[in-house]
């Protein structure tokens, strides 16, 4: 009987249900494609907040207290500790390897540049990695370097060739405010000499990045290796990872890692905090002292903390909005309907059995408008993606019952306001028109 009933119902008020299952289906819609968004979010915005560069610093264990005392750029025993270029594949060998989006190595020094109708003089050198294969397990091809963690390096001209031709000059980039002090220009070539070795220089490249190395000749890796007599040695390591923001159990283990126990030093450890992508590199990284950027982790951790407690209020106001249509689609409903409630109390039908019959028309609507919420919020998630972060967002399928049951409580919570309204009609005051 209550099958017949609801049957007909939907059948002689298809307006109100339409209208009904068309709230419940934007209110859906959009919070699938909210929800999709807020779980892709991190990786994507992570992703994009790489253009701040490297999160993370890999040093000497004998040198990465000193800046704390004497300043990061007058250190008077830099240079003296060294870690060895052949561990750098470990980078990409610790739990949270997949989270490496690269990393380049550094080795400064100062050299004597010899041009041609110009003074002798003493400029800083900074050997890196541009864009330099390495061999690491399971991924062939890998290559990293500053092209990779470094998005906000400006180069006018062309990058350094990597690997360097053997014969040929070593290529190099100048920096801007070096390149004005001295007016060099792209394609010059010139003799340096360094403290073991001297190798002819050859301008590819003005670099303009807003720090140190606009003062600097940044030139490959192995080149400055073989200026400074150091061969398979570098002072620090870059690396750029991507992470979650930090709560409160991450800056518990930064400040005092012994004091988490077992359960919770499992969960830290887990987890992408950049406080647990350090430790994990300094594991793999023997000799080294491996300290977040941050700067860089802790921007990236409130830009998306923002947006997704944005997220998170625009989800809310989604529901209480769908909530409130759905109740007033229902309120007017229940008032046309009156006298059929009417004719049902005076026929005998309990108070619970006609909120039942309500309860289920709601429900439907908000299962039937819930379906297509998703599919909608699945294309919808996916086209904001591509205008926002040129690749569709992957649409994440826990999303999906998630949302038919939020459909459901939004239709239920919305009718149980005007449901109420049903204990106060009276069969003879509603069958007479009163």
């Amino acid at each position: 009987m209550l099958a017949i009933m609801l049957r007909q119902s939907w059948r002689r008020n298809v307006r109100c249900k339409s209208l009904a299952v068309i709230t419940v289906f934007l209110a859906a819609g959009l919070i699938s494609a909210l929800l999709a968004v807020s779980i892709d979010i991190g990786d994507k915005m992570a992703r994009e907040l790489k253009s701040y560069g490297a999160n993370i610093l890999i040093e000497p264990a004998g040198q990465a207290a000193l800046p704390v005392l004497f300043g990061e750029r007058s250190n008077p025993l830099a240079g003296q500790d060294f870690l060895d270029e052949n561990e750098l594949p470990n980078i990409k060998d610790i739990f949270w390897r997949n989270n490496i989006v690269g990393f380049a190595p550094l080795l400064s020094g100062n050299v004597t540049v010899d041009k041609q109708n110009a003074a002798q003089q003493t400029v800083g050198v900074l050997g890196t990695f541009f864009s330099q294969p390495v061999n690491v397990p399971d991924e062939e091809d890998y290559q990293t370097g500053q092209r990779i963690i470094s998005p906000y390096w400006q180069v006018q001209g062309e990058w350094p060739q990597e690997p360097m031709a053997e014969g040929a000059p070593v290529e190099a980039l100048m920096g801007k405010q070096l390149a004005i002090q001295n007016h060099w220009s792209v394609g010059d070539s010139f003799r340096i000499r360094g403290p073991a070795a001297a190798l002819t220089l050859k301008i590819t490249g003005v670099l303009s990045s807003g720090g140190d190395e606009e003062r600097q000749l940044v030139m490959p890796l192995a080149a400055v290796q073989t200026l400074m007599g150091l061969p398979g040695k570098v002072q620090a390591i870059r690396v750029s990872a991507l992470t979650v923001p930090e709560n409160d159990l991450s800056r518990r283990a930064r400040e005092n890692l012994e004091g988490l126990n077992a359960e919770e030093y499992d969960l830290w450890y887990c987890t992408a905090y950049v406080s647990s992508i350090a430790h994990q590199l300094e594991e793999a990284i023997s000799g080294s002292a491996v300290r977040p950027i941050w700067q860089v982790a802790a921007s990236e951790g409130v830009v998306i903390g923002k947006i997704q407690l944005l997220l998170a209020v625009v989800t809310l106001a989604a529901l209480v909005a769908a909530a409130m249509g759905i109740a007033s689609l229902m309120t007017s409903t229940i008032m046309e309907r009156a006298k059929e409630i009417g004719l049902m109390k005076a026929l005998g039908a309990r108070q619970w059995q006609i909120m039942l019959l309500f309860y289920l028309e709601a429900a439907l609507s908000g299962l039937l408008g819930g379906v297509l919420g998703c599919i909608a919020g699945w294309g919808l998630a996916k086209a904001i993606g591509l205008m926002l972060f040129g690749a569709p967002l992957s649409f994440a399928w826990i999303v999906a019952p998630c949302v038919l049951v939020v459909s459901v409580l939004i239709a239920l919570i919305g009718t149980w306001f005007p449901a109420r309204r049903i204990a106060r009609l009276y069969p003879v005051e509603v069958l007479y028109g009163r």
